[in-house]
């Protein structure tokens, strides 16, 4: 590995992608290099203020940009690649957010429509201060403002799917896409099972900071500046979405219903806990179920998000996941976030 940083990747807009899977690559990485991304907001900037109704600037199916796809040279199909966030940095000092009339948790939808108006459209507009790490919350019906801390992320993220699929960047799945979970910050790293040659790696969606459950289907959308690191674990295949950081491993299930996605996690959680500590599997199953936690990613999505974690301290000994490429690609990166 370098060390080093080798390249910043800043996309035309006609260059932004809207599918994973079914594209040319953009650049060509390899295992071991350090790159920066810069990727647009969900809405591809053009929602700047109040006025800007997402219905009225925007125009489907072109939301949700990604930047990319990047070709990783060694990677195979039944490969591991493994990406870790080394910083994320907000592009601009605002962020927006917004209510849909039939979009989020706690409308009508075009699945299952209610006896009920559908809810107004409105945009929010969040200012962000880099250097006090704070994104501004303002009611728009009244004077009440908040501070929330600033905690960037990269809401979409993923490799091509296999069997020659393309699949749109809205919808999370097996092999990533709009996860849509705030775990997805700087320090974290993700793995992701290879489909295709070459992986065909993209991103994009930052949010400044998402609740968990991303309640109302969108948050604080954000254009970034992100540096990641890559690498490729050989022979080691990679069902779901994964995630490592300093503290937890943590697994993603995406499905719909939500208890289905709940159950793809807590299932993947428990099997890679094992594999890590030859736990017995039962015996890793009740540790999970009490001391796991299952925080939601979005029930909004094309399919829903569900992440399972467990504090690695907690488990017995544990070997390195991916023979330790969250720890080496952790050092490549120090002093990049």
């Amino acid at each position: 590995m370098t060390g080093m940083e080798t390249f910043t990747y800043r996309p035309a807009r006609d260059e932004l992608a809207y599918t994973f899977g079914g594209r040319m690559p953009v650049a060509h990485v390899r295992g071991g290099d350090v790159f920066t991304v810069v990727t647009e907001d969900c809405f591809g900037g053009l929602v700047r203020g109040p006025a800007d109704l997402p219905s009225q600037v925007c125009r489907l199916p072109y939301l949700n940009p990604v930047s990319g796809p990047f070709f990783v040279e060694d990677a195979e199909p039944g490969d591991t690649l493994a990406v870790h966030l080394a910083a994320i940095t907000p592009t601009r000092d605002w962020g927006v957010s917004s209510t849909f009339p039939h979009f989020g948790a706690l409308t009508s939808t075009t699945h299952t429509a209610t006896l009920q108006p559908p809810l107004e459209e409105r945009v929010w507009v969040y200012g962000i201060d880099r250097q006090a790490g704070t994104v501004r919350f303002q009611a728009t019906r009244s004077d009440h403002s908040v501070d929330l801390p600033l905690d960037a992320m990269i809401g979409t993220i993923g490799v091509a799917p296999g069997g020659f699929e393309a699949r749109s960047t809205l919808v999370p799945d097996t092999h990533g896409g709009n996860l849509d979970t705030p775990h997805l910050r700087a320090g974290t790293t993700l793995y992701l099972g290879v489909n295709v040659h070459g992986a065909m790696l993209a991103l994009g969606d930052g949010h400044a900071r998402q609740g968990e459950g991303e309640a109302c289907g969108v948050g604080v959308e954000i254009a970034t500046t992100t540096t990641l690191a890559i690498d490729v674990i050989k022979g080691v295949s990679t069902r779901w979405p994964r995630l490592e950081t300093d503290r937890d491993i943590l697994t993603i299930g995406c499905a719909r219903p939500l208890e289905d996605a709940y159950r793809i996690a807590q299932h993947d959680l428990v099997g890679w806990a094992s594999a890590l500590t030859g736990l017995e599997i039962l015996d890793a199953y009740q540790l999970v179920s009490q001391a796991g936690r299952a925080p939601i990613g979005n029930v909004c999505d094309p399919n829903y998000t569900v992440v399972a974690a467990v504090d690695k301290t907690l488990l017995p000994a544990p070997g390195p996941a991916y023979g330790g490429a969250h720890e080496r690609l952790r050092r490549l990166t120090a002093g990049l976030r």
